[in-house]
């Protein structure tokens, strides 16, 4: 490590979503040559982080000490993945306490790099206090989005403006620094819908906000053809540089044709046209109740279009736990489905990037969490949206409005979902309709722009070469 005189640490927060993006990062800089390129994190996310790089990575990765129970969580809560909804706001003062072993961290790598030596940090804005180790030790500092600009963007207005609390008689509110642009109470996170203004879970993220201001610059995980008006909401809320460096995706894996394992799904997907089947996924954090499971299951049978549906226990059940069908799908369901060769039930984790990749897929039903929607526009898939939190919401109202590349089905885990409903919006996307076709085309467009973002040359390339120069040029 000492021999390198480049140095990146990049520190993601701990949630699946996160690690991904951050560990593609990781790799995008470790190409470059010339580079040391360390991950820091707890213990078990070292673990996760470490079954995202190829076996041949040089990238280090640094376990920093952490235990839950120390602080009142479950053992073993390390993420925020399943992470029961009373345990939020402790986990995220939990995670302060890593601030002292990585400032020992940094300064240590600092004391034994060799003269000359640059260092810069790209943390997850969660984060919040790497801004200030960053300053102490005169190192360059940049937080990265997992998100898209748009939605954190926003986000950020309306955490720190709480505009919402002004909104009309029918629940719309425009934003202080985007008067152009309307939102719904329905479209920002429940905690903000406190009728305490200074609520804890309120107060930690509006916390944040100014450290994310006092930082060197800001990296998007998105290229800027696609999203140029949300860099500009970013810079404007910001007042810093943003540099677009996506998309930043897992691909689909070499391995995946090979494996006995998920042979059964590739072979089910080349049964069916091309463009024909619908996949299901709220994704690692997020799950729907069981009265919308049932509407779900109704509306996809209605639909006579072929699905692959990843499943977790509704919300009130242990996500990680057994998903009991039995229970919460309609009686015979799997059953039918099997024996039609319609549609295929994933208990927990599903392959997705293959998924998407594969001919047959023609529509992805989606909480819109910001991997998932890369994954789906860069393979030209169109998206049905079912946003359930966070920026999600935000997401998938640039997606239908500004996109035209999807339709939302539902809101949140708590709204009433209606089966006609579903099989409407999957029809109308999937059944070979105008709307359909139109949606695919724009997908295809959009997928085009994000592929050549990222290919030598492209927009994306040269953004991250500008971050890297200007983050560790300074002492060369």
């Amino acid at each position: 490590m000492e021999s390198m005189k480049k140095h990146v640490v990049l520190f993601p927060w701990m949630g699946k979503s996160h690690l991904i993006p951050f560990a593609q990062l990781a790799q995008v800089i470790e190409r470059r040559k010339g580079y040391t390129v360390t991950i820091v994190n707890t213990p078990g996310n070292i673990l996760t982080l470490r079954s995202f790089l190829p076996s041949s990575s040089t990238i280090h990765l640094v376990g920093l000490p952490f235990n839950p129970t120390d602080h009142g969580l479950n053992p073993g809560s390390e993420s925020t993945d399943g992470l029961p909804n009373d345990h939020v706001l402790r986990f995220f003062q939990a995670t302060e306490t890593l601030r002292h072993s990585f400032d020992l961290f940094l300064s240590d790598t600092i004391a034994r790099s060799p003269p000359g030596s640059t260092l810069c940090i790209i943390a997850d804005l969660f984060h919040w206090w790497t801004v200030e180790t960053a300053k102490n030790l005169n190192v360059f500092h940049s937080n990265f989005s997992v998100t898209s600009a748009y939605g954190l963007g926003l986000l950020l207005s309306v955490v720190w403006d709480l505009p919402h609390t002004s909104a009309d008689s029918d629940g719309y509110f425009s934003l202080p620094n985007h008067p152009n642009i309307r939102l719904h109470r329905s479209q920002i996170p429940k905690f903000l819908l406190s009728p305490d203004e200074h609520g804890p879970l309120i107060d930690c993220f509006r916390r944040q906000i100014p450290y994310c201001r006092a930082s060197g610059g800001f990296l998007v995980n998105n290229a800027q053809a696609f999203e140029a008006a949300g860099i500009d909401v970013m810079r404007r809320e910001l007042g810093i540089p943003v540099w677009t460096v996506g998309p930043l995706l897992r691909l689909p894996s070499t391995s995946f044709s090979d494996d006995s394992h998920w042979d059964w799904v590739r072979g089910w997907l080349g049964s069916h046209p091309p463009e024909s089947v619908v996949y299901v996924s709220f994704g690692s954090m997020y799950t729907i109740s069981t009265s919308q499971m049932v509407e779900l299951a109704m509306g996809l049978e209605a639909s006579e279009m072929a699905f692959i549906w990843m499943v977790r226990p509704p919300v009130g059940f242990d996500f990680n736990g057994e998903f009991r069908a039995d229970e919460w799908l309609p009686e015979g369901f799997e059953e039918r489905m099997r024996e039609k060769k319609r549609g295929i039930v994933i208990r927990g984790w599903a392959p997705q990037p293959e998924i998407l990749s594969h001919a047959s897929t023609g529509a992805f039903l989606s909480q819109c969490g910001w991997n998932s929607v890369l994954e789906s526009l860069t393979n030209g898939v169109p998206i049905i949206g079912w946003p359930i939190e966070s920026e999600q919401l935000i997401n998938v109202k640039m997606l239908v409005e500004e996109k035209g590349v999807c339709v939302e089905v539902a809101r949140g885990n708590d709204s009433v979902v209606d089966r006609v409903h579903v099989e409407k919006t999957i029809k109308s996307v999937v059944g070979g309709g105008g709307k359909g076709e139109e949606m695919r085309r724009k997908a295809r467009e959009i997928g085009k722009a994000l592929r050549e973002a990222v290919e030598e040359g492209g927009d994306s390339i040269r953004a991250m070469d500008d971050f890297l120069h200007t983050a560790l040029s300074a002492k060369d």
